[in-house]
């Protein structure tokens, strides 16, 4: 898992960046002799280096899908949100707000822990085996994720 994100150029921009109200230090640093992104003052860093540690230790689903679909009905039940899904996309919203929203009663982040990884294994299966990688929207789609799983791991 580490080496999927390796020195990656577009892994704080893409995650890192849409969180920089809250710590304003994005950008990633990658330390050659540790092996890992460098922490530093007001920076995610460190819980990127432990959710990909985290990432590495689960077991990826075949279907991520299904854990994606979990936070969306969550929202349409709970939330009383007009999505539904239409050829396998849901529509009525954009799909990182409804995992968002949804992800609030994902205790420990499981669902988008196993989204994730589920993405990632995913990408690795086609040839991606970097984040840099990746197929354009999945990337932003994974990246979202993790933002996600970031903002809702330093909410209040």
């Amino acid at each position: 898992m580490k080496d999927f994100f390796r020195n990656s150029n577009l892994l704080d921009c893409l995650a890192l960046r849409q969180l920089s109200h809250i710590k304003g230090n994005w950008e990633l640093i990658w330390d050659h002799e540790n092996e890992e992104y460098e922490s530093e003052e007001n920076s995610y860093a460190e819980e990127v280096n432990q959710l990909i540690e985290e990432l590495g230790l689960v077991e990826p689903p075949e279907k991520y899908h299904v854990n994606e679909d979990g936070l969306a009905e969550y929202v349409i039940a709970n939330l009383n949100w007009e999505i539904n899904k239409v050829n396998g996309r849901w529509v009525g919203a954009e799909y990182a707000l409804i995992l968002e929203q949804g992800g609030f009663h994902d205790i420990d982040e499981t669902n988008l822990i196993l989204a994730a990884a589920g993405r990632i294994k995913a990408a690795m299966d086609r040839n991606q085996n970097h984040f840099d990688d990746m197929e354009q929207s999945h990337q932003k789609m994974l990246a979202d994720v993790i933002a996600i799983i970031l903002y809702h791991r330093k909410s209040p």
